[in-house]
């Protein structure tokens, strides 16, 4: 009964998941949106962030996950009923960790695909970290 209550669970969840994508552009990082920008932080360093985007690292640089650190640090940037959006260096990583937020967590995620490669390729200047 427990196993049929959890698959019941993961189904509705990913019925209700709200999870998005659209490609990057300056355009959007002027909606007023929250930006969560997951790289690490060697490449923040390295190429900069976006200006106002809260840095929280869902990867280490050994491409492991601190799921429970990441969301502690998430609870106190968004709420659950608020939309937001993560950027990493292409949208790969936003990706996999929007379909988690969405889905497991139930929080309103937006992948900004193409990542800082492709805004800072369209001549966007990023903030030094």
């Amino acid at each position: 009964m427990k196993k049929l209550l959890f698959i019941l669970a993961i189904l509705i969840s990913s019925l209700v998941a709200d999870f998005k994508e659209t490609p990057i552009s300056e355009d959007f990082l002027d909606s007023g949106i929250k930006i969560i920008d997951i790289r690490t932080q060697g490449e923040w360093q390295e190429s900069g962030i976006i200006e106002g985007a809260y840095t929280v690292t869902f990867f280490d640089e050994q491409g492991r996950v601190d799921e429970q650190s990441f969301i502690r640090s998430l609870e106190s940037i968004v709420t659950k009923d608020e939309e937001f959006a993560l950027v990493c260096r292409t949208g790969s990583r936003t990706k996999f960790a929007g379909e988690i937020l969405s889905q497991k967590y139930g929080y309103k995620v937006i992948n900004l695909k193409g990542g800082m490669e492709k805004l800072i390729k369209e001549g966007y200047e990023s903030t030094s970290y």
